[in-house]
C-alpha cells in the first residue's frame, strides 16, 4: 500500500475548524480506496506560535516539510500580528524555499452555487487561472529610504526574470494543448514598459511552439471587465503573481464566493513538496461558531488529490460538492443554509 505523509498546518481563525474536515475528508477517501494512505503529522504554526517565540515556524521548520509529500495548510492571520510578518515567514517562506512557482486556481460556477452575474449559464464560468507564484511583484525586492523622515521613498521592485516567466507560460501551454482549452495571457503591457512587455514578448515566443493552441492576450483592466461581461472568454489564463492574486479573487465572487475558492502551490518538477490550502482568510469574527464553509477546503483536498495521481478522486469530491449544492440540505450560512 502507499503511504502518503501529508504535514498540516491548521492556520488561526476558522482554519482549524475547516482543516479538520478535509483531513477527515482524506482518511475517509484512503479508507475507500484501499490502495493508498495518509501519514498525518500537524504542525502548530500558526499566530499563537508567533506570539511565543517571535518565529512564524522553527530556523529548521523547511527542512522539516521537506521529508514530506504534500502540505496541507489552513488560512493563517489574527488582528495583533502583521499581515506581512504572518505571510511572508510562513506561507512565502515555504512557497520559494520549495519553488512552488505555479499557483493553481480554479474558478468554476458549480450547479447550485449563487452567482452575481445576470443571465450567467453555469458552462459559462469555467477557468483555470494559472499564475506565476515566484517573482514579479511578490519578489521581496526593494527599498525603504530616509525612514520617517519628510524626505521618505519606498521602491518596490517587480522581478521578472526570462527563467521565471518561461517555465509558467510553459506550463499553461501545456495545460491548454492536455485540455483542449484557449489560453489567455493577462498583462499590462501599454503601462508597464518594462516587465509587462518582456511578459508579452515571451509569451509570443512560446506561443510559437504551440499552433494547436488558441490564445489571447489582454491588458489586466480589460480582463477584469471581461470576466464580468464575458466570463465565457476565459479557459486557461496565465499572468503574473499581483494579477493573479486579484483576478482569482475576482473569480471566487463570481463563482459562488470565498467560501468556494480553492489554491495549490505546486513545483511541477516535484523535487519539493506542493502545498494545498482554500485561500479565504482565517475570519475571526465567525471563529468558534461552527458557521464556517469547508467546500473550499474539499476544493483543495480535490487539487491534492490530482496532484498525487488520483484525479478520479478529485472529480468526485467535486461531483459531491454539486450534489450538496442541488440538495440544498446542509450548506453553511454565507451559501444561504443554515
Amino acid at each position: 500500500m502507499k503511504k502518503y505523509k501529508i504535514a498540516a498546518i491548521a492556520g488561526d481563525g476558522i482554519g482549524p475548524e475547516v482543516v479538520g474536515e478535509g483531513l477527515k475528508m482524506m482518511r475517509h477517501i484512503a479508507e475507500l480506496d484501499g490502495t493508498f494512505s495518509f501519514e498525518i503529522t500537524e504542525f502548530p504554526w500558526v499566530c499563537d506560535y508567533y506570539l511565543e517565540t517571535g518565529r512564524m515556524m522553527p530556523e529548521d521548520g523547511i527542512k522539516t516539510l521537506s521529508g514530506f509529500d504534500a502540505i496541507f495548510r489552513g488560512a493563517v492571520g489574527r488582528p495583533d500580528v502583521p499581515d506581512h510578518i504572518s505571510l511572508w515567514d510562513l506561507l512565502l517562506r515555504i512557497r520559494k524555499s520549495f519553488d512552488q512557482y505555479v499557483n493553481l486556481r480554479p474558478v468554476k460556477l458549480l450547479h447550485g452555487a449563487p452567482c452575481p452575474l445576470k443571465d450567467v449559464k453555469r458552462e459559462d464560468i469555467d477557468m483555470l487561472f494559472v499564475r506565476e507564484n515566484s517573482e514579479g511583484e511578490y519578489a521581496g525586492s526593494g527599498s525603504w529610504l530616509f525612514k520617517g523622515k519628510p524626505n521618505e521613498v519606498v521602491i518596490q521592485d517587480g522581478v521578472f526574470s526570462r527563467v521565471g516567466c518561461e517555465r509558467v507560460i510553459r506550463y499553461a501551454f501545456e495545460l491548454a494543448r492536455k485540455y483542449g482549452k484557449k489560453l489567455t495571457s493577462i498583462s499590462k503591457g501599454n503601462a508597464l514598459n518594462y516587465s509587462m512587455v518582456f511578459w508579452d514578448q515571451i509569451f509570443n515566443e512560446i506561443k510559437e511552439e504551440y499552433p494547436d493552441v488558441q490564445t489571447e492576450s489582454l491588458l489586466v483592466d480589460a480582463a477584469s471587465m471581461f470576466m464580468v461581461r464575458q466570463p465565457e472568454r476565459f479557459q486557461v489564463v496565465v499572468t503574473s503573481n499581483l494579477f493573479g492574486d486579484i483576478l482569482t479573487d475576482l473569480g471566487a465572487a463570481i463563482s459562488g464566493g470565498m467560501g468556494l475558492a480553492a489554491g495549490a502551490h505546486i513545483n511541477p518538477e516535484r523535487k519539493y513538496p506542493s502545498l494545498f490550502e482554500p485561500i479565504h482568510g482565517s475570519a475571526p469574527d465567525i471563529a468558534g461558531k461552527n458557521i464556517a464553509n469547508p467546500l473550499a477546503t474539499f476544493w483543495s483536498v480535490s487539487q491534492m488529490m490530482d496532484h498525487l495521481g488520483y484525479e478520479e478522486w478529485g472529480k468526485l469530491i467535486i461531483d459531491v460538492i454539486e450534489e450538496l449544492f442541488s440538495e440544498r440540505g446542509m450548506l453553511t450560512p454565507d451559501l444561504g443554509g443554515s
